[in-house]
C-alpha cells in the first residue's frame, strides 16, 4: 500500500495529479482540527478526562513554562481553589459536576513539582493576585501557597507587575511543554500547537516577558500585598 504524507507524491502516486489541490485542502483541515479542540467536546462527560489528559501531559514534560493573566496556574493551585474553579465553570458551560475527580487529578499532577527531573518557569500577571473565584479565606489560602512556592528549588516564579514596561503585551495566558507543544485556552477552544515557527514565537514571547518579572523577594513583596489586600475581619 502507497503511503506518504505528501500531497503531490500520494496524487503522482495513484495516478492522479489533477486532485493534488484537493488533497492539500483535506490535509489542512485535518492539520486544523488538530490544532483546534472545542471545549463543548472535550468538557462533555465533565472535567475529569481532560485533567487526567494534564496530568500525562505533565507527567511527559522535563520542562514546563506558563503565563497566566488573571489566575493562578492549576499546578499551584490549593484543592479549595481548585475546587471553587471547576464549580462555576461547570455551571458557566452547563456540563456534569465531576468537582472531586477532577480536585483529585489536578492534585495528582502537582505531583510533578517535587520530581528533580523537572523544572518549572511559571509568570503570574499582577491582577491574576487579586481576581477572585472563590471565597476571600480561599483566596487567602492560595496566595499563601504561591507565597512559599517562590524560591523553591526547581520551581521559577514571577510575577509581572502592574505598572511594568513590557517588550511584549500578555493577550492570553499559554504554556509551553518541552519545546514540542503550546497550548492555549480560548472561551470556546484549546489550540494544540506542535509547529517550530510557533513553539518559537511563544517561546520569544515567554522570554520577552520574563525579561520585565520580579522574583525572589520582590515577587514575595507583590504576594503579600494583595495578601494583606483581602478583608478578612
Amino acid at each position: 500500500m502507497y503511503v506518504t504524507d505528501d500531497p503531490s507524491a500520494w496524487a503522482r502516486g495513484i495516478g492522479r495529479p489533477d486532485v493534488e489541490a484537493e488533497l492539500r485542502g483535506l490535509l489542512a483541515g485535518l492539520e486544523m482540527k488538530q490544532r483546534h479542540r472545542s471545549w463543548r467536546r472535550q468538557l462533555a462527560g465533565g472535567h475529569r478526562g481532560r485533567q487526567e489528559i494534564a496530568v500525562r501531559q505533565t507527567e511527559n514534560t522535563r520542562m514546563l513554562r506558563g503565563l497566566e493573566v488573571s489566575r493562578v496556574p492549576g499546578l499551584f493551585q490549593t484543592p479549595e481553589h481548585a475546587r471553587a474553579i471547576f464549580d462555576a465553570n461547570a455551571e458557566f458551560r452547563g456540563i456534569p459536576a465531576t468537582t472531586e475527580a477532577s480536585v483529585e487529578a489536578r492534585m495528582r499532577r502537582q505531583a510533578a513539582l517535587y520530581d528533580p527531573e523537572r523544572t518549572f518557569h511559571f509568570l503570574v500577571c499582577e491582577a491574576a493576585l487579586y481576581h477572585r473565584s472563590c471565597p476571600q479565606d480561599v483566596m487567602a489560602e492560595q496566595l499563601d501557597r504561591l507565597y512559599n512556592l517562590v524560591g523553591q528549588r526547581r520551581i521559577e516564579l514571577g510575577i509581572l507587575p502592574f505598572g511594568a514596561q513590557l517588550r511584549c503585551t500578555a493577550p492570553h495566558a499559554f504554556w509551553i511543554y518541552d519545546r514540542r507543544l503550546v497550548i492555549v485556552e480560548t472561551i470556546s477552544e484549546e489550540l494544540w500547537l506542535t509547529g517550530d515557527e510557533d513553539v518559537e514565537l511563544y517561546e520569544r514571547a515567554f522570554e520577552w516577558l520574563a525579561e520585565s518579572a520580579e522574583y525572589g523577594a520582590p515577587a514575595r513583596r507583590l504576594i503579600g500585598h494583595a495578601r494583606a489586600s483581602l478583608d478578612l475581619a
